[in-house]
């Protein structure tokens, strides 16, 4: 699994992710939509900790840049 997730796409899906978490815990966005949400934060969490996203792969999308 090569890393394909540069430093400024980590952080806005980190930035993401916790502002959806805050939305659903504020009981901003509730139900099923919130439930939704919440689950892709934490796909972007995962994500972003690994630097990994695999739905780049079949785009060909790197946003690592040159090593």
């Amino acid at each position: 699994m090569k890393k394909n997730m540069g430093t400024i796409d980590i952080v806005v899906r980190i930035l993401i992710a916790i502002l959806i978490a805050v939305l659903f815990f504020t009981k901003i966005i509730t139900g099923v939509l919130g439930i939704v949400l919440l689950v892709l934060a934490g796909i972007f969490i995962l994500t972003s900790l690994l630097g990994f996203c695999p739905l780049y792969l079949p785009f060909g999308i790197n946003t690592k840049g040159k090593e």
